[in-house]
């Protein structure tokens, strides 16, 4: 390429350079006819509306306006009880909505941070040979930097007071004013706008953001599944060559200024002698022309260089970080290993020693091993004496304060956290009575009316088991080794990792043993009441100590029904109300007593294990009695994902509230974590019953895999912060009815399990049992169920897509678009609180009959 030319560009004619275009992709804003008019009058033409007059692009300017906030304003946002609703600045920016105390806040978050040195260290001297002189600057330089201390710690004291991010958040109307924004139960925002225009502008505004952040999400996703694979050479040379002419183009575009340069300054020297000034002037505009427009190409050429480095800069740099974050996982996972080797020979070799290293605290960190064998017994005398930390609760309404404490802590009211420690003691149990030791789920503890009700229906004769699961061998780490630190909720799997049940049967599965809320609705004593209510919670974690298999991720609008009232008693619709974030609703009624449940969750695959976190609530009531229970479930995690062989362990606090009724009336229940180093029985379930008094009543007790007793307090003693509880003969509440011995040929299902998927006729046509690649699934053909599941899920994507490109269309001409409605669930406010929960409308049972599909959409 010759000094003299620039890419781009037309050669001189008759010694001036005529801009055409410039550097790739970039152009240069000086026209023709500019730079003749500069020839004639001997000035230089001012940039054009692309440039600023130092010679710039704008390249700030299109970053400026994509700073900008998608929108921004005044609202009212729910602070606390003692506050209420207060004024705060919101600002909704790149799928994420933030506030502030006032609208200053959000400009100085915006402005580049100041260092913080600045901040801390002294102000610089200034040394002078005038003491006195160097004394007053010194003030003065003291003076301002005291002024610039007392600005920055104005900042920062009024700085971002909360965000949440709509990816993963579901937006409620409450009322003409009111929203609520909230990611699962985790997080919750109550907002309240000056009037319903305002109110609509803003939902519909965030329900568009929300749909640019799932994109935005799932297109990052794709992005990081395509850089975990190594580049390839072909990609990587061509970004190298590509590179390589750009810093080609820059080389020339300096050779060229520096030419341009060099003549310019020698001009001005000239014009400096005074002779033929007219001539010389315009031989210094001519060649201040062609400086200014090498200039115009260095930048051009430099910001085409730039953002090729930028695009693939971050590129590489993600890849370089998902590298780093595997070997990271890697090496933990790894010391880890060898830890637990260490542990495992020292515990061999001791192994005939008795084992005196008890756990001191229920709080201390555990090393988690492969399973024993299931089956605990909690029957001897020492193992129904414990000691449980109960938290001491402040709170009048938990559903309104676990969110505040959540959702709005930087403003909210934290709670009390302290725990009060109660001392369990049994009597002697060999004096137990026989019947007290019936367990709940035997005839015997049915009365005989239902009994009778029960043996008047004909009761259908269902399938006792199903197909064997087939031996196709699969490298998991193969798969599951990109998805460390996600969701598991929103990451493909092939079915080699389920089981044919969708996680709408699943949640049937809760009442497998429904009959323990049979005989809670008989019982009297509220305070029993809730012991059986208890058992009934624990009793739902039974199948979960063999059951390793992923259910299937439900399509939005799926459903499923079960009714067993012709032997079991109950009956229950789910359907999945939500896509993102992933949330079913369940209702279910039985003989006296009514339970339903939001369930959504989040889980992480952390290398070594999966940590499943439940969000949402379940409720049971009791219509004879008013009574109703409020609980949240507890943490599942499965570990040896790695090596070993894959088991579940439950672990965590679950608090149970009574409602209405029942105010007031608690219980508190704790779920030991596994640990080889305790004299604890592994999965030990135990708790306690209070009375609005916050005096225990009963006592809970028993594992969670095998059965749970309970007893009544017979007398009190202690102090009132340590009090010692002495409890009556124990009776069983729960027992577990075993698996069939074959059961692990396929997949380890129990009897209610095998019959959830076994087809029925009349259901409707979104039911679970007529998901086709479940179907395969479970007939053994698992290729075509794999390619089923690819298919249903692009179909489940094509239809989102369609819904945001309607809400777009919607926005853009001014009118409202209403999201998506379930079909036999709505939305409504809870009583007590401003959260909006799924309600079942009570209209499926009715369609069933009149075989009324005509709202059930096509998803199959």
């Amino acid at each position: 390429m010759s000094e003299g030319s620039l890419p781009g560009m037309a050669k001189p004619v008759g010694g001036l350079l005529t801009p055409t275009t410039v550097a790739p992709g970039l152009a240069v804003s000086v026209s023709n006819t500019a730079n003749a008019a500069a020839n004639s009058s001997g000035t230089v033409p001012p940039p054009s509306s692309g440039q600023n007059p130092n010679g710039s692009n704008t390249v700030a300017q299109t970053a400026s306006q994509a700073a900008e906030p998608d929108m921004k304003g005044w609202l009212l946002k729910w602070t606390n009880y003692l506050k209420g609703y207060q004024k705060r600045w919101f600002v909704l920016s790149k799928g994420v909505l933030s506030y502030y105390r006032s609208k200053g806040t959000m400009m100085q978050c915006l402005r580049a941070p100041r260092s913080p040195t600045r901040l801390v260290s002294p102000p610089p001297s200034l040394p002078d040979s005038n003491s006195s002189y160097s004394n007053v600057k010194e003030r003065m330089v003291k003076k301002k930097h005291i002024q610039k201390m007392k600005k920055n710690q104005a900042e920062m004291s009024h700085t971002c007071r909360g965000t949440i991010s709509l990816h993963g958040a579901l937006i409620h109307t409450v009322d003409s004013c009111t929203f609520v924004i909230s990611n699962g139960g985790t997080q919750t925002f109550h907002i309240k706008a000056a009037n319903e225009v305002e109110r609509q502008s803003w939902v519909t505004a965030l329900e568009l953001a929300k749909a640019k952040a799932i994109r935005a999400m799932e297109s990052d996703e794709e992005e990081e599944d395509n850089t975990a694979n190594t580049i390839p050479s072909e990609e990587l040379n061509l970004v190298v060559r590509e590179l390589t002419v750009r810093l080609e183009n820059l080389k020339t575009c300096y050779d060229l200024i520096t030419k341009h340069g060099t003549a310019l300054q020698r001009a001005l020297s000239e014009l400096e002698s005074g002779d033929d000034l007219a001539n010389k002037t315009k031989i210094v505009s001519e060649r201040a022309t062609l400086f200014r427009i090498s200039s115009n190409a260095m930048i051009n050429a430099c910001s085409d260089y730039l953002q090729t480095a930028q695009t693939q800069g971050h590129k590489w740099s993600k890849m370089l970080q998902h590298e780093r974050d595997q070997k990271l996982h890697l090496e933990e996972m790894v010391e880890q290993l060898a830890r637990q080797h260490s542990h495992l020979e020292q515990a061999a070799a001791n192994r005939h020693r008795p084992n005196v290293t008890a756990s001191a605290s229920d709080d201390e960190d555990n090393e988690f091993y492969d399973a024993q064998e299931e089956g605990g017994s909690v029957a001897s005398q020492e193992e129904s004496s414990f000691i449980l930390n109960i938290p001491v609760s402040t709170h009048h309404n938990h559903r309104r304060s676990s969110i505040d404490a959540t959702g709005s802590s930087s403003e909210g009211e934290e709670g009390n956290s302290e725990t009060q420690q109660v001392l369990v003691v049994a009597e002697n149990i060999d004096n137990m009575d026989v019947t007290d030791r019936i367990s709940v789920h035997s005839s015997q503890a049915l009365t005989p009316t239902t009994l009778a009700a029960s043996q008047s229906k004909v009761v259908r004769k269902r399938r006792t088991r199903v197909a064997d699961k087939p031996n196709y061998p699969l490298n998991l780490w193969s798969i599951i080794k990109n998805c460390i630190g996600k969701d598991l909720s929103k990451i493909p799997m092939p079915v080699n990792f389920n089981e044919p049940l969708s996680m709408l049967q699943r949640l049937t599965e809760d009442f497998e043993y429904a009959e323990i809320l049979d005989k809670a609705a008989q019982a009297k004593d509220t305070c029993e009441q809730l012991a059986y209510v208890t058992a009934f919670t624990v009793s739902s974690y039974s199948t979960t100590s063999n059951r390793t298999g992923k259910p299937f991720n439900p399509l939005l609008g799926e459903t499923y029904e079960c009714d067993r009232t012709d032997d079991l008693g109950w009956r229950c619709i789910n359907e999945q109300v939500s896509h993102h974030p992933p949330m079913a609703a369940q209702y279910c009624e039985g003989r006296g007593w009514r339970c339903w449940q939001e369930f959504t969750m989040t889980s992480k695959f952390r290398g070594k294990y999966i940590q499943i976190v439940p969000l949402g609530y379940a409720h049971v009531e009791f219509p004879a009695t008013g009574n109703r229970y409020t609980w949240r479930k507890v943490t599942t995690t499965v570990h040896n994902i790695i090596v070993g062989k894959l088991w579940v362990d439950n672990h965590g606090d679950m608090e149970i509230f009574g409602e209405r009724n029942a105010k007031g009336v608690k219980c508190h229940l704790k779920y030991l974590p596994y640990s080889y180093f305790t004299r604890d029985t592994q999965r030990r379930v135990k708790g306690v019953v209070m009375d609005s008094a916050n005096q225990v009543k009963w006592v809970i007790n028993g594992t969670w895999d095998s059965k749970i007793e309970i007893a009544p307090v017979t007398s009190t003693s202690g102090s009132t912060e340590n009090p010692v509880y002495k409890t009556g003969n124990y009776k069983t509440a729960w027992t577990r009815t075993l698996p069939p011995p074959d059961s692990d040929k396929y997949y380890n299902f129990t009897l209610l399990a095998c019959q959830l998927n076994e087809p029925e006729p009349s259901v409707a046509p979104t039911d679970s049992r007529l998901r086709p690649d479940q179907r395969l699934m479970e007939e053994g053909k698992w290729n075509e169920s794999n390619q089923e599941k690819l298919r249903l899920e692009e179909g489940q994507r094509a239809r989102r897509r369609q819904r945001e490109a309607e809400a777009e269309t919607a926005a853009a001409e001014g009118r409202p678009y209403p999201p998506y409605e379930p079909i036999w669930f709505s939305k409504e406010k809870e009583q007590g609180t401003d959260n909006l929960v799924h309600v079942y409308k009570g209209t499926y049972w009715d369609a069933k009959s009149k075989q009324d599909w005509s709202k059930s959409p096509s998803i199959f």
